[in-house]
């Protein structure tokens, strides 16, 4: 039986934890399929075909999205509901009697909904942000950085769209563009595909974190998404947020962009709850989970209170974001974070986001590396 401990150490602070334990899951085989210039053309190539293809699909613009926001305002993303990562805060503005006090984003979530109302976007509509953020309070190993990329999305939808059909729906268009981006990026780097490493599967598997539990109840939360990717290497977990039956929730959700309190129903009529999930597929190169986008449709005034009761944080309800949502000024809407360095890292078949993107690494990581083959983009 797994310690109760384990199961709540697992709930937040994504990473491995420790650099022994990163030396021990970093691929003792590895060669990279794509030189650095390759690699370049190829990332660019993906990028551009996601965000073509994503707004045909979903009926979305692009737009500008801000690094930072205002602390009073409210609209920064705290990912996680126990405080544990928090944003970079600073006073800015020269000559101020007062300055603003600023905050770098950790992610785009509630400003785009409020964007919604801004662009004055129609039901069926939305928009794409190419979005950058720090979270400084990750452990950084080779699948989590403090350097954050996301193609931040949302849409206005009406409040008989909110059910798990068409967040399933959603979901499935998401997917087929991942999907066309693997055989962009194949095509154009035939080495890309290998049999040493399988495609994408041609459908994702859709399960509510209950039913992963109920497969495996002593397993704390990120070795059950592990066991479950061994049955269906692709799968989108659905309900994340909510307390399940075990006690503790599939992960922390902060409580007032996703609406996982919403009761629902599985295919054979069994009550659960939550209107949001992640997209995770098994890495063939890292031998790893491997999360590549977290979404939801998002809480209406009714269950913004109840989550934020949940977690004893009304104190939020006081900020213009929060009142926005209560005085119904803002639309209902559905969204989420596709991340890119993520996504690149697994299309191009590479075992670090070091290879991917340029950002800061400890030494001992880039050290533990360089024994694997491993070359991150030095900044």
């Amino acid at each position: 039986m797994v310690a109760v401990a384990d199961k709540k150490a697992d709930l937040a602070g994504p990473g491995v934890s420790t650099y022994p334990e990163v030396e021990k899951v970093l691929p003792k085989d590895y060669v990279p399929l794509l030189t650095p210039k390759e690699t370049q053309k190829a990332i660019f190539a993906a990028k551009d075909y996601i965000e073509e293809h994503l707004c045909k699909e979903l009926e979305l613009m692009r737009v500008t999205v801000p690094l930072i926001v205002s602390e009073e305002s409210g609209v920064n993303d705290y990912l996680d509901r126990d405080g544990s990562r928090t944003p970079i805060s600073f006073p800015c503005g020269l000559g101020l009697e007062k300055p603003i006090r600023a905050q770098v984003v950790q992610a785009a979530t509630k400003w785009k909904r409020l964007a919604l109302r801004y662009f004055d976007c129609n039901i069926g509509e939305g928009i794409l942000t190419d979005m950058r953020a720090v979270r400084k309070d990750y452990f950084l190993d080779h699948d989590h950085s403090a350097y954050v990329d996301q193609w931040d999305w949302e849409r206005v939808m009406t409040a008989d769209q909110r059910n798990l059909k068409f967040l399933t729906d959603v979901v499935e268009k998401i997917w087929e563009v991942l999907k066309g981006a693997e055989r962009k990026v194949m095509h154009m780097f035939p080495q890309l595909k290998t049999d040493k490493y399988p495609t994408l599967p041609r459908k994702l598997k859709f399960i509510h974190a209950e039913e992963i539990l109920e497969r495996f109840p002593d397993l704390p939360r990120k070795a059950r998404e592990t066991a479950i990717l061994q049955d269906f290497p692709a799968v989108f977990i659905y309900g994340i947020g909510y307390t399940l039956a075990d006690g503790y929730p599939h992960e922390m959700r902060a409580s007032d962009y996703d609406d996982w309190v919403t009761e629902t129903r599985s295919a054979e009529g069994r009550p659960m709850h939550g209107l949001n999930g992640d997209i995770l597929v098994w890495n063939p190169v890292t031998q790893r989970r491997h999360e590549l986008t977290s979404m939801g449709i998002r809480v209406t005034a009714e269950t913004l209170r109840k989550q934020l009761e949940i977690t004893k944080q009304t104190d939020f309800l006081k900020l213009p974001y929060h009142q926005a949502i209560l005085k119904g000024e803002i639309p209902l809407s559905i969204g989420g974070g596709i991340g890119q360095s993520r996504t690149f890292m697994y299309l191009l078949r590479k075992a670090h986001l070091g290879e991917v993107s340029v950002t800061v690494w400890p030494k001992v990581l880039k050290d533990i590396g360089r024994k694997r083959g491993i070359h991150v983009l030095e900044c």
